[in-house]
């Protein structure tokens, strides 16, 4: 008789690592008209994604505006989620700042308010050497005691070599990886003295990425949208059907191509609106759509048939 294998999550042991596995949301912050931060909303979104199957939550990323935020607007934010969550699924704050001061303030915060584990960007605005990201990171890292996720975002080529050394901080215990380099990162994988978490921040690319044996799980911007297909992924590999696993993949990324397909951030927020959770305007210098514009985005969503409208507008949601 045959019978299917799956592919493992790649999951260390440790307690640290434990519920890591599987699809988490980048999650989106939502604003008033008025553009105050949401936090009614944002109390629905985190009972919808943990409905939806989801892992974890990573909070004020790329995709939750994070750098579009004010600190204490931060704090808010995570602090919200934290006791909306109450234990459901793993948050992961991201603390990243132009400032290292600023995100050293913000991991503190982090710890105090009950995160699970931090995450960060190397450091933005200006360019700097690896040194510096370095020093960057280890100053992040002594701040507290969470487990560090480190962002390397897309477009950040890895080095096996030179990356390994940021494992070597204390506290740091795995990476986000927006990337395709699934070789490099196995290469990076072997030079590690410590056990180490990754997950795949490249939504098109989950099935794939999974397959390589490198990963635990996903983090990204479309599972706002479609978490059930992330997640559904993630159980259809682990239990060999890569079949479903690949045909919710093509859906996804039919999504994902709507989703993408003009840069003004608000439609991608738009697509959460669709579903259920108003979750505003993204911030400026992105604009808000007009009514009229989200009419049509939303025919289209409908025509396209995957995106379920209302899914999240349920009671008790």
């Amino acid at each position: 008789m045959n019978r299917r294998k799956g592919v493992p999550a790649r999951v260390p042991d440790g307690s640290v690592f434990q519920g890591m596995a599987g699809a988490c949301v980048a999650l989106m912050t939502p604003f008033t008209k008025k553009g105050a931060v949401n936090a009614a909303v944002l109390e629905r979104q985190v009972a919808y994604y943990a409905a939806c199957g989801i892992r974890g939550l990573y909070v004020t990323g790329g995709t939750g505006e994070g750098l579009l935020l004010s600190l204490a607007e931060r704090k808010r934010v995570l602090e919200t989620v934290v006791r909306a969550n109450a234990g459901r699924m793993r948050i992961i704050a991201h603390i990243g700042c132009v400032n290292t001061d600023d995100a050293v303030m913000l991991v503190r915060h982090a710890e105090k308010t009950g995160a699970d584990w931090i995450s960060s960007v190397a450091p933005v605005y200006f360019g700097q050497s690896f040194a510096a990201a370095h020093r960057h990171y280890a100053k992040i890292a002594a701040a507290s005691g969470l487990p560090f996720l480190i962002y390397a975002t897309a477009g950040a080529a890895l080095d096996p070599e030179r990356d390994a050394r940021l494992f070597d901080i204390p506290n740091v215990m795995g990476m986000k990886y927006t990337g395709i380099d699934f070789y490099a990162l196995q290469r990076l994988i072997w030079r590690l003295a410590r056990p180490a978490i990754f997950f795949s921040g490249m939504d098109p690319l989950f099935v794939p990425a999974f397959a390589s044996g490198c990963f635990a799980g996903c983090i990204g911007t479309t599972q706002n949208v479609v978490p059930r297909h992330f997640a559904h992924m993630f159980d259809a590999m682990t239990n060999g059907d890569f079949a479903s696993a690949s045909r919710l993949q093509a859906e996804a990324n039919r999504v994902l191509e709507l989703m993408t397909e003009n840069e003004n951030w608000s439609y991608r927020k738009a697509m959460v609106r669709f579903i259920g959770l108003d979750v505003g305007a993204a911030r400026p210098p992105y604009e808000p759509l007009t009514e009229e514009a989200f009419a049509a985005f939303a025919e289209r969503m409908r025509r396209q048939g995957i995106v379920p409208e209302g899914d999240a507008a349920g009671e008790g949601v």
